[in-house]
């Protein structure tokens, strides 16, 4: 329990009108968008590098565990407090602390919304090509975390390709800088790249210096229908073996489509379409035409119903509403959403469809698959009735029968969402015990007390 002399120094480094011991605050702050809820003790609202610094000293002389959170929009329990732990906010820490187009980048504190910084880089013909679903909300410090990517990643790359530099605060209150502003540099170790993707275990990231890329001038999509999974997914294998790269390669499967049918985004599909691919290429806009041509002759093959195309930003719109309405409309199969974001190798994945596909019906459950197939990065929602003991016991023996396979077919349990507190108990079966005390080794080095965010990323 957090004492009185604690909560005081909190509110002496903060002020009292950026702590919120009481239970309505405690109680919003208790999950991220995992069923589990754990309150915190209080919650902090830093505005500066500093003020989390002076956290961090205060958290580390009196053994205080720190939650640090973005916006909550993480699926694996990466924002969920450790009991007796502190929620450390970075939703007021907003600020574009440099924008420079010349040198094509940007510097934000944790606390900018994805969104935005893409919307800045654009004004002056750029792009920051990240881009998750929940970019409209989600913030980069979360980003970070969890090197989050999006459907762009099979051309352009994840998060942690695009961090020049970091400024950060350890576990024990010490100012760290990784990086520099240059898109070159080997001075010293490559802790930019070890900080992100570390979930908020290692160190605090209040600032990061990013690099944006030219914006594409020309953008063209292709909705492209199958008669089965294993069509969709070999016809990706020959996408992925050819000369052109998309910059977005995105599969929907047969449950997905019947999810999206009440909204009427299935209207105008390809009759007998049992799974979808969205493919997209930009670039040059005279260059365009021919990208679109060579991957219709990667996509044409046994099972393809029907290609529509579109070039101009309405067109492309449209063609993309199917795969933009699903994550809504899987929620009304089923109250509880368990959301698993594995890769496997891109020659694997009809593979292992069929083995979702076979473990759901043994099952006897509702399970949704889509995602980034250019990257065999597939978003597996098993969809359940949390009150159904039965169900949520069938729904366990299946989700670690997918966790395994994935291992066992070369994948690895996260492309993008992290392992926060969801996955711990696999890691161990993906990373070997040698190589498991070395990341235990470097974490004692950052956060002396195991005060960052505990019980998250590895196993007991």
């Amino acid at each position: 329990m957090l004492s009185d002399r604690a909560l005081a120094a909190f509110r002496s480094a903060l002020g009292a009108d950026r702590v919120f011991d009481d239970a309505a605050t405690r109680a919003v702050y208790a999950c991220d968008e995992t069923p589990r809820r754990v309150e915190p003790d209080a919650v902090l609202f830093p505005t500066s590098h500093d003020e989390v610094a002076a956290l961090a000293r205060i958290a580390h002389e009196h053994r205080v565990a720190l939650t640090p959170r973005g916006a909550g929009s993480g699926n694996v329990g990466g924002a969920l407090p450790a009991p007796g732990s502190v929620v450390v906010s970075f939703e007021c820490m907003r600020r574009v602390l440099e924008f420079d187009p010349a040198n094509r980048l940007i510097i934000v504190e944790a606390g900018v919304v994805t969104a935005e910084i893409d919307r800045i880089a654009r004004s002056a013909g750029l792009f920051y090509p990240p881009d998750p679903g929940s970019s409209a909300y989600c913030r980069i410090g979360g980003n970070l975390a969890m090197n989050a990517a999006g459907p762009r990643a099979v051309k352009y790359g994840v998060t942690r390709d695009y961090v020049l530099g970091l400024r950060a605060v350890t576990g024990d209150g010490r100012e760290i800088r990784t990086g520099c502003r240059t898109t070159k540099g080997v001075t010293g170790y490559d802790l930019t790249r070890l900080l992100v993707g570390s979930g908020g275990t290692l160190a605090l990231i209040t600032e990061a210096t990013l690099k944006l890329l030219p914006a594409p001038a020309s953008v063209a999509t292709l909705r492209v229908c199958y008669a089965s999974n294993r069509a969709a997914l070999d016809a990706v294998s020959r996408v992925m073996q050819q000369a052109v790269l998309p910059c977005a390669l995105e599969f929907m499967d047969q449950r997905a489509i019947d999810a999206i049918r009440p909204t009427g985004a299935a209207d105008d599909l390809s009759p007998g379409t049992r799974a979808l691919l969205m493919v997209e290429a930009d670039g040059a806009a005279e260059d365009v035409p021919r990208q679109i041509a060579a991957l219709k002759q990667a996509l044409a093959g046994d099972g393809l119903l029907g290609i529509k195309s579109g070039f101009e930003r309405d067109e492309i719109t449209r063609l993309w509403t199917a795969r933009k309405s699903l994550s809504h409309a899987v929620k009304r199969i089923a109250p509880l959403k368990i959301n698993e974001d594995v890769v496997v190798p891109v020659s694997q994945l009809a593979d292992f469809v069929d083995f979702i596909d076979h473990t759901a019906h043994a099952q006897q459950l509702a399970v949704v698959s889509f995602g980034h197939a250019g990257n065999g990065n597939l978003h597996v929602n098993l969809m359940v009735h949390p009150d159904d003991a039965d169900e949520m016991e069938r729904a366990r023996l299946a989700h670690d029968a997918i966790l395994l396979r994935v291992l066992a077919l070369g994948g690895t349990l996260s492309g993008e969402h992290g392992i926060g507190t969801e996955k711990r108990r696999f890691v161990g079966r993906e990373i070997d015990s040698p190589t498991l005390d070395l990341m235990r080794a470097i974490k004692l080095q950052f956060d002396p007390h195991g005060l960052l965010n505990p019980g998250k990323l590895f196993p007991d």
